[in-house]
């Protein structure tokens, strides 16, 4: 195949570009104890936010927080940065804006989106640098859309992850291989590269929470008589669903693995209200990494 001359000069800038990132991030000092907001080195056009603790922080343990489908990723950070600092965790909460990735949820199998799974890797390599930190090392948590992404992305990477916490999903992957992805995990082309291996994805120890008052059948519920029958008909049901399913399938792989459904006290369908209200900020930290 043959370059033109300006595919040529655009071939040459981007291999230069990418010869200074690394020398760049590895002397970049980063300030600490607020969160950042950062644009990809290899990617200017996606985003996302970064927290490193005032004191010490763990090398081999990243907290990555996926926002729902309003893209509150700062009100993420925002809100467990104090839980990120007292536990000395960097954290990280990546942005999917729905022009780029209106299929993150499903981490983004849509011809028309961009992979999501694929720009979080890209993320974790510059935090890498960034932090000497091991990404391979993943607690994860996702609300609502969010939730969906996370418990996906388990599933699909599950050498990656050691827990995860799942919050008002609309709907859930179940471990059923005779349904084709996203609604089971029979073997499909949608995901290049991977197959979901429930002796595998069953080893990750796993919560979901719900607020108490989230039963309302709204717009950003999917609904049809499929997935009612299969997985319920509100995030309440769904979640208590998910989770009995898991727990069943994990024991038929002799698998005694932690799978725990828990209900936000006076919370609706909201994110800061479940951590106002809910106390989900704490019991997500807690189930990820124990008290503290």
């Amino acid at each position: 195949m043959y370059l033109t001359a300006d595919q040529n000069v655009t071939q040459n800038r981007e291999s230069d570009m990418q010869r200074m990132v690394l020398p760049s991030l590895l002397q970049e000092k980063l300030p600490r104890g607020r969160v950042l907001y950062r644009s990809l080195a290899k990617d200017p056009g996606q985003f996302y936010y970064l927290y490193l603790p005032q004191a010490e922080y763990s090398r081999t343990s990243l907290f990555v927080s996926i926002h729902g489908v309003k893209r509150m990723a700062k009100e993420h950070a925002d809100a467990f940065a104090t839980f990120a600092e007292r536990y000395g965790v960097v954290l990280v909460a990546p942005v999917f804006p729905a022009d780029r990735f209106p299929d993150y949820q499903r981490l983004g199998v849509n011809k028309k989106s961009l992979r999501a799974d694929h720009a979080l890797h890209d993320i974790f390599e510059e935090v890498s640098m960034l932090t000497a930190i091991n990404t391979d090392q993943l607690f994860m948590f996702g609300y609502s859309g969010g939730g969906q992404f996370v418990h996906r992305y388990a599933m699909a990477y599950p050498e990656k992850v050691k827990r995860i916490v799942v919050a008002a999903p609309g709907w859930y992957t179940f471990p059923d291989q005779e349904r084709k992805y996203p609604y089971g995990i029979a073997k499909t082309r949608k995901i290049s590269g991977h197959g979901f291996d429930p002796a595998r994805f069953l080893t990750i120890p796993s919560c979901v929470v719900v607020g108490e008052n989230d039963t309302h059948r709204d717009n950003e519920l999917r609904k049809g008589n499929k997935i009612d029958r299969q997985q319920g008909e509100n995030r309440l049901e769904r979640g208590k669903s998910w989770i009995r399913v898991m727990k069943k399938c994990a024991e038929t792989y002799h698998l005694d693995t932690e799978f725990n459904f828990q209900v936000l006290p006076d919370s609706g369908h909201s994110f800061l209200k479940c951590m106002d209200r809910g106390g989900m900020g704490k019991l997500v930290f807690e189930f990820l990494f124990g008290g503290r």
